[in-house]
């Protein structure tokens, strides 16, 4: 079952000799449950991609279909209600609410659309995460890689279609590294969780099932790992 497709994606910024095409009409497909890595160097349009996958930002031309519903058809209103109930996004630096513990945090996406907590979700996630004993802590009292154990659980409170991670890793020792990647590979199999990470480095996304390769704003290698 395809959960992503992409469609002639592309996206420029800038006009006349200044322009520069960001992303040039890429094109691709994601199955439910696959876990697909996203591999370029600075400034080949990767980060671009991620931002209009999760609907972010909007392209000049092309489409976005997430579980059959194209994102960019949707008002902003309407584009924010789907992207909390079906995509769940890590940030390299986290993104959490200071003022909310760890817990409040993961449940943020719910609280923000009125809807009630699964509260047999939010346990195990807690327990996944190994955060129930850190649950009331802020943000502040937590470490980098609990911060970002915490923004994975926000991502998966809602069972969203899918999840972007946005260089999960980046801010991290390497041991937090490898407990996070685990953590997102757990996910991955564990729920059958579609997962898109940005990556440089080569050795986390060779963990992947899939890596595209993007350069110059467009794919310029697709390759199937396992």
């Amino acid at each position: 079952m395809v959960i992503l497709e992409v469609k002639n994606l592309t996206k420029k910024y800038g006009k006349g000799d200044a322009e520069v095409i960001a992303l040039n009409n890429v094109s691709f497909q994601v199955k439910k449950g696959e876990f697909l890595a996203i591999v370029g160097a600075s400034g080949s349009g990767k980060s671009t991609l991620m931002h209009l996958l999760g609907g972010v930002d909007r392209p000049d031309t092309g489409n976005v279909f997430v579980d059959g519903h194209n994102i960019y058809d949707l008002n902003e209103s309407e584009l924010a209600i789907f992207r909390r109930r079906n995509i769940g996004i890590v940030y390299q630096f986290y993104n959490l609410i200071p003022t909310l513990t760890a817990d409040e945090n993961i449940q943020l996406p719910c609280l923000l659309d009125n809807r009630q907590v699964d509260q047999k979700r939010l346990k195990e996630i807690l327990d996944t995460t190994g955060l129930t004993d850190r649950k009331n802590h802020l943000p502040s009292e937590l470490s980098g890689g609990q911060q970002q154990r915490v923004s994975i659980g926000r991502s998966l409170i809602n069972d969203p279609a899918l999840i972007l991670a946005d260089e999960p890793t980046g801010n991290l020792d390497s041991q937090s590294s490898a407990e996070v990647i685990d953590l997102l590979k757990f996910a991955n199999k564990q729920y059958n969780q579609t997962l898109i990470m940005i990556t440089h480095d080569e050795k986390i996304a060779l963990q992947a099932d899939r890596v595209i390769t993007i350069g110059d704003g467009k794919i310029i290698d697709d390759e199937v790992i396992k």
